[in-house]
């Protein structure tokens, strides 16, 4: 495993010290590490499986842009 540094507005912190706090998880570090695995299965795993299923049926499914909201910290 690899260290990174990354900043976090203040909110976010909040939010992530009260789920450690109601010990929904043991830490910070795994809150963070369990919130990008989510990510990375959502946005990346889950659209290799989708192109590979359409590569199977020979169709392609509607398109799905995604929406980029910047956010306010």
């Amino acid at each position: 495993m690899k260290m990174i540094t990354l900043y976090l507005p203040e909110p976010y912190l909040e939010a992530l010290d009260k789920l450690v706090n109601e010990r929904y998880y043991p830490n910070r570090a795994e809150a963070i590490r369990t919130a990008i695995l989510d990510m990375i299965r959502e946005e990346l795993w889950s659209r290799k499986s989708l192109k590979s299923n359409r590569r199977k049926n020979g169709k392609r499914k509607g398109s799905r842009r995604r929406r980029r909201v910047a956010s306010k910290a």
